[in-house]
């Protein structure tokens, strides 16, 4: 049974940074991308970020996103963290952690699904 749990939101000023973290059980993640999603109050589901699966390496990050967010897997520690820095107001969200077999900026595209952590950017 696939299961994702996601940790690390919270309450951070404009500029500042946090670290979100999926631990993940039931699937070997290695086969699987992974991914990074948000959806704010009253907005769609969006993409955050993912990375594919296999040791390619290969990332994707959302253009409102990138040069400032950094996704990273540990197959060993079963975990897929999403570094935040430099975080603004805009950025306040739920973020989610998805697993699916292929990569995919849609939503609608992912299998499984955490249950979300809450990042509030804010003074």
């Amino acid at each position: 049974q696939v299961q994702l749990v996601e940790s690390g939101g919270g309450l951070v000023q404009p500029g500042g940074s946090l670290r979100l973290s999926c631990a993940t059980s039931g699937f070997t993640l290695d086969y699987y991308a992974m991914g990074w999603f948000r959806q704010a109050p009253g907005k769609e589901r969006e993409i955050v970020s993912y990375s594919r699966s296999g040791g390619g390496g290969v990332t994707y990050y959302a253009d409102t996103v990138k040069g400032r967010f950094t996704i990273s897997r540990d197959n060993a520690k079963k975990t897929v963290d999403l570094q935040m820095n430099n975080l603004r107001p805009e950025d306040t969200a739920v973020y989610y952690c998805a697993a699916n077999w292929a990569s995919s900026t849609m939503p609608s595209d992912w299998n499984y699904w955490g249950q979300g952590t809450q990042v509030t950017v804010s003074s």
